[in-house]
C-alpha cells in the first residue's frame, strides 16, 4: 500500500486553491465539480505523479470543531518538507505569507509554520 491522496480541510474551496497553488506553488491536478463542492487536489511541482492532496471543504460540524481546535492549540494540520527551509522561508515572505514560527533548529531538522489563511498552520521541515 501506499499513499495517493491526504486531505486537508479548508474554510473555502476557491481561497485554498489560490493560495495553494499561487503562493506555495503546488500544481492542480483535479478540479472536478461534485455537486455543490469540488474534487481539487493538488501535486508538487516536483512529483506530479506523486501523493495528491485534497482541499476538503470543512462543512462537515466535526472537520470544523478539528479544525477549529488544533489550530487553536498551534497544531500544523500537515507538513511538506522542503531542501532548503531558510530560501523557502524568504520565498514565501515575500510572496505575503504569515508565519507563527520563523526557521527554527530541532535537533537533526529545522522547523517553520506558516498560516495558510484558510484555517490551518502548516509545518515545513528541512531533514
Amino acid at each position: 500500500m501506499k499513499v495517493i491522496v491526504t486531505s486537508i480541510f479548508v474554510q473555502d474551496q476557491d481561497k485554498a486553491l489560490e493560495f495553494y497553488t499561487e503562493k506555495l506553488g503546488f500544481v492542480k491536478r483535479h478540479d472536478v465539480p461534485t455537486g455543490e463542492y469540488r474534487w481539487i487536489t493538488l501535486v508538487s511541482p516536483d512529483e506530479q505523479n506523486g501523493t495528491e492532496l485534497l482541499l476538503e471543504p470543512n462543512v462537515h460540524p466535526a472537520a470544523k470543531e478539528y479544525q477549529k481546535r488544533i489550530t487553536s492549540e498551534g497544531i500544523p494540520a500537515t507538513m511538506f518538507g522542503v531542501a532548503d527551509i531558510r530560501k523557502e522561508y524568504e520565498r514565501l515572505m515575500e510572496k505575503g505569507v504569515k508565519f507563527t514560527m520563523e526557521p527554527t533548529k530541532m535537533g537533526e531538522v529545522t522547523i517553520a509554520v506558516f498560516d495558510d489563511t484558510c484555517g490551518n498552520l502548516i509545518q515545513i521541515i528541512q531533514q
